[in-house]
């Protein structure tokens, strides 16, 4: 590790074999926290490389506990995280409500590090099962059209690294890799990214893929569509912009999507607004979400897919999607 501490110091980029082979060296415990710690503190001070970036995800796809969902056509919804906003659990919601809409979900989620609640921690909140065990996740799937898959569970090898980043509390390259380490390689992938940079990297190592994905980054920074703005899109086959109306909504401002100050707030306001009793403006920007799943997988609309998703919400489907995997979760 010193060696390669000497040449990142330096302003040397790894070769995406080297950044691999030293993520394997970290889940073998081969190096001690003050090097993890030093390791991870370069890519907060500067970019990752497209190598690093696929040597990265290459040693947590071999490393991780492979979940073989192929036969339910899945998608998953992540964002990156580490944009700073604060927002309240927007991709998680859109999960249930994309699932209300009859789209399979296998949703990979993690506990907030950089946030005061991520998609786990509302989760855990509202007694949902964690669980790598396929026989769980597969009913999970079948009963409630959404498998959620908790990171640490599948990604062991990571165990050296989990209480590192949770001392620093700052985002670190293991939130741009994230959304890559799906362990049930789903065919579709919705993710949000906090900055255009890492939306052309996750473009080219996607496009080499067979995955069907959609890249989303607000253009004011959050990683996900805000309505607060315009949002680039980059997809499997074209880019370009959304904006508000193309969902026919209006503009939001950046307070009317803040999160809770807390856990306990964080889970009454998802409880809130996937049971109808959000402000219009949740609703509209979860349903902006979750259109943009369905529209990956469907290839609709992104306004067709935001009346899909409306009525997935208002109509109750995706909290009986919710109220489904809060029962097999107490089996």
């Amino acid at each position: 590790m010193k060696n390669i501490l000497n040449r990142l110091i330096n302003h040397e980029m790894l070769s995406a074999t080297e950044a691999k082979d030293v993520l394997v060296n970290i889940s073998n415990g081969s190096y001690n926290t003050s090097q993890i710690a030093s390791f991870l503190t370069v890519y907060m001070m500067r970019s990752v490389s497209i190598e690093e970036l696929s040597g990265f995800r290459e040693a947590l796809l071999d490393l991780c506990i492979r979940i073989d969902l192929s036969a339910y056509n899945t998608v998953d919804l992540c964002g990156t995280g580490g944009d700073g906003k604060d927002t309240f659990n927007i991709s998680t919601l859109a999960s249930f409500v994309a699932t209300g809409a009859g789209i399979k979900v296998a949703k990979h989620g993690n506990y907030g590090l950089s946030s005061i609640s991520g998609s786990s921690n509302v989760m855990e909140k509202l007694g949902i099962k964690f669980s790598n065990e396929a026989d769980f996740l597969e009913r999970s799937i079948d009963k409630a059209g959404i498998a959620i898959l908790h990171a640490p569970l599948f990604h062991p090898a990571m165990k050296n690294v989990g209480p590192i980043r949770k001392e620093l509390a700052v985002k670190t390259f293991f939130n741009m890799v994230g959304p890559m380490v799906n362990p049930s390689f789903p065919q579709n992938q919705l993710v949000g990214v906090f900055n255009l940079e890492l939306a052309r990297m996750y473009a080219y190592l996607y496009q080499n893929t067979t995955v069907n994905f959609t890249i989303l980054h607000s253009l004011d920074g959050y990683d996900e569509i805000s309505l607060t703005g315009p949002t680039k899109i980059i997809t499997s086959d074209k880019e370009g912009m959304l904006n508000p109306e193309d969902f026919g909504v209006p503009i939001l401002a950046q307070n009317q999507i803040e999160g809770g100050t807390t856990i306990d707030e964080s889970a009454q306001m998802f409880i809130d607004i996937i049971s109808g009793k959000g402000t219009e403006a949740h609703n509209n920007v979860v349903c902006a979400n979750a259109a943009m799943a369905i529209a990956t997988v469907t290839k609709c609309s992104p306004i067709e897919g935001f009346q899909i998703a409306k009525e997935s919400l208002l109509s109750g489907k995706g909290l009986t999607a919710l109220k489904k995997l809060q029962e097999l979760s107490k089996i």
